[in-house]
């Protein structure tokens, strides 16, 4: 078994965050929750860290504006994270952090790629495609980053149906419900030395 030492970036609410740890606390997930990191300093997500006294940090432009992942790398390395969870983290990850937790930067994506994935493929505007497109079934997907926006190795992945009557809300609410069950389930068969991608349909 894999002994995962979990750090997380972040931007806003954190609730995929919020549903990782709450395996953890529950036994389902084996992990330590090492640190978490937000280029927002509002964000849920630190909120979320500091109520469960998780090492949580603000890093941003703002903060130090020629190196933002050195010094993300340099957290988490000092916290000895082997696993970094983008969870909602609204910017793009940087070659030398890729390449420091090599194979080891997982995302989710609010679509089953490769459809509905790459530059601006984010939040509602993969809802908004999927709807468009007249897609019958969506969902959500666990994949290794690499340099390539959502062209990753995919881990897991579960589907929704599309109902008629979805707008771009009802849908995003649904696959973020799954979300929060995917990712959890990709870190607990990671864990157990397993990488077999999952496809089911709720």
């Amino acid at each position: 078994m894999k002994i995962l030492n979990l750090g997380f970036l972040c931007s806003h609410g954190g609730s995929n965050m919020q549903a990782i740890i709450n395996s953890v606390h529950d036994g389902r997930l084996q992990a330590n929750l090492c640190a978490v990191i937000s280029n927002n300093s509002q964000s849920g997500a630190l909120q979320r860290a500091q109520k469960h006294a998780i090492p949580n940090y603000h890093i941003s432009e703002k903060t130090h504006p020629s190196h933002v992942d050195d010094k993300i790398t340099e957290l988490f390395k000092y916290h000895k994270v082997n696993t970094v969870i983008l969870a909602g983290y609204m910017k793009p990850v940087s070659h030398c952090l890729i390449e420091a937790f090599s194979g080891c930067v997982l995302n989710i994506h609010p679509a089953l790629l490769p459809k509905f994935g790459g530059r601006g493929m984010y939040g509602m505007n993969v809802h908004r495609a999927v709807l468009q497109a007249g897609e019958q079934v969506s969902g959500a997907t666990v994949h290794l980053v690499n340099s390539e926006y959502d062209s990753g190795k995919i881990l897991g992945q579960m589907q929704v149906m599309v109902q008629p009557d979805d707008t771009p809300e009802t849908l995003a609410a649904r696959v973020l419900e799954i979300e929060h069950a995917l990712y959890t389930d990709v870190l607990i068969k990671i864990s157990q030395g397993e990488s077999i991608v999952g496809n089911d349909v709720v």
